[in-house]
C-alpha cells in the first residue's frame, strides 16, 4: 500500500517535471470521507471525532505520508476538519475550506492545476465531488459505515484516471 501511494506520487512529480506543456502537468486529487463522528447526541449536527475517529485521522497522516500535498480541503465540519487536520499539519498547510453544495468543478480544476490535493468530505459529498472531476457519474454514496475509502484520481490534459482503494 505504501508503495504503491509513493510510486503514484512519484510518478506524478516526475510527469510534472519533466513535462514541457500544459497538457503534461499532472493534477492528483485524494478524496477521503470524515473519520468516525460521535453519534451520542442525534441532535447534534456538528459533532467531534470519535476516539476511534481520532486514531483514524491520524492513521491517514501516516498512509499519505509519502505524498507531498500542496493544498488540503475540508468541508466546514468539526468532524472533516479534525480529519484533514493531522495531514494538514504534516505538510505545513492551513486548511483551506469549501462548500460541497457550491462547488464548481472546472473552477477547482483550474485553481488546482499542477497540484496534488487531499480533499475531506462526507459520505455523499465525497462521490459526488469525484464524480464532478469525472465529467460523469461513476460512484454511490459511500455507506454510512464506511470511513475508510480512497478515492484517487489523476487528471493530466484531457486524461482522467481514476481508482479507489479502501483503507481498514
Amino acid at each position: 500500500m505504501f508503495i504503491t501511494l509513493f510510486c503514484l506520487s512519484f510518478s506524478c512529480t516526475q510527469e510534472q517535471k519533466t513535462g514541457d506543456s500544459p497538457e503534461n502537468v499532472t493534477s492528483t486529487y485524494y478524496f477521503i470521507r470524515h473519520a468516525e463522528k460521535d453519534r451520542t447526541d442525534p441532535s447534534d449536527k456538528d459533532p467531534h471525532l470519535t476516539e476511534v475517529g481520532k486514531a483514524r485521522a491520524a492513521h491517514w497522516s501516516v498512509i499519505l505520508g509519502e505524498v507531498k500535498f500542496d493544498a488540503v480541503y475540508s468541508t466546514d465540519y468539526i468532524r472533516t476538519k479534525e480529519t484533514a487536520q493531522p495531514t494538514a499539519a504534516k505538510n505545513n498547510l492551513e486548511l483551506k475550506i469549501y462548500d460541497p453544495n457550491a462547488i464548481d468543478a472546472t473552477s477547482f480544476l483550474k485553481d488546482t492545476k499542477g497540484q496534488t490535493v487531499l480533499i475531506v468530505g462526507h459520505s455523499n459529498t465525497t462521490p459526488k465531488f469525484v464524480n464532478k472531476i469525472l465529467g460523469h457519474k461513476k460512484y454511490d454514496d459511500i455507506d454510512d459505515s464506511d470511513n475508510g475509502k480512497l478515492f484517487i484520481v489523476t487528471v493530466a490534459g484531457e486524461i482522467i484516471n481514476d481508482q479507489v482503494l479502501t483503507i481498514n
